[in-house]
């Protein structure tokens, strides 16, 4: 279950960013400041991720090299 939820998760900073660029689209003038948070918040969501998988691929590496030198 728990993936399941991972899953359906991973959709919503995609879907935040499409629902900002319609808004942006097709919204009157006046009302199109309100979707700007929605994209920046799916856009910041993305980078984070990709951001901390990095960082944790790094420490992993940096352990595995660790135990190497070890031996």
């Amino acid at each position: 279950m728990n993936t399941n939820k991972r899953f359906i998760l991973s959709f919503v900073a995609p879907f935040m960013i499409l629902i900002s660029v319609v808004g942006l689209i097709f919204r009157s003038n006046s009302r199109k400041i309100f979707y700007l948070p929605i994209g920046v918040v799916g856009v910041v969501i993305i980078l984070e991720r990709g951001i901390s998988r990095q960082l944790d691929r790094k420490n992993i590496l940096k352990k595995i090299k660790s135990y190497q030198k070890a031996e």
